[in-house]
């Protein structure tokens, strides 16, 4: 069973969509997504210039954890999957490796309200579920960010906490934050 996303047998596929890791041909298209004003509200990052974006990107480690979504052979969108150890005492901190799985998502207004990145969330999380095998996904979003919201719960995720006045927005100051998840168990059931 692979334990990380790059030992992921890419591609997956949905009715629509194809999911794969993203390539260094990809990021361009991913640039421009992420650059755009609506999309960049709610992202950590508003890119002003490719070049600095993707040296961002490297040095966090952003390109091993980006999953683009294509339909047809267009990147409308990218993912992000972070598998990591859970929380856990020292004695028991070997039952905690890559248990658990933050996700996030981005897409082009473009392709937005025809349900892709529900779609491809589900995929995600069926990826997490029964090929990575962790127990618990979650997902991060400012509390106003109402289209991310509408996907965590269309995908069966349930809002977890309200973090009020946790984040800072660069625009809205200190505004309230969201935790969503989703365990294993309730995945399969």
């Amino acid at each position: 069973m692979p334990r990380t996303p790059t030992e992921t047998d890419w591609p997956i596929r949905t009715s629509r969509l194809t999911l794969r890791a993203a390539t260094p041909q990809d990021l361009r298209a991913v640039y421009e997504i992420r650059a755009l004003p609506e999309v960049g509200q709610w992202m950590p990052d508003l890119p002003t210039s490719y070049d600095a974006w993707v040296l961002a990107q490297g040095r966090r480690g952003g390109f091993e954890r980006m999953v683009v979504v294509l339909l047809e052979e267009v990147v409308i969108g990218h993912l992000y999957l972070h598998v990591e150890d859970a929380w856990s005492q020292a004695e028991v901190r070997d039952r905690a490796v890559s248990t658990q799985a933050e996700v996030g998502w981005a897409f082009d207004p473009a392709h937005q309200g025809r349900g892709y990145a529900t779609e491809a969330v589900g995929a995600l999380l069926r990826l997490c579920f029964e090929e990575l095998g962790v127990r618990r996904v979650v997902a991060l979003a400012f509390a106003d960010n109402a289209p991310s919201l509408r996907v965590m719960e269309k995908v069966g995720m349930r809002r977890e906490a309200l973090l009020v006045k946790e984040s800072l927005h660069r625009e809205l100051g200190w505004v309230d934050g969201v935790s969503y998840a989703l365990l294993a168990d309730e995945w399969h059931a």
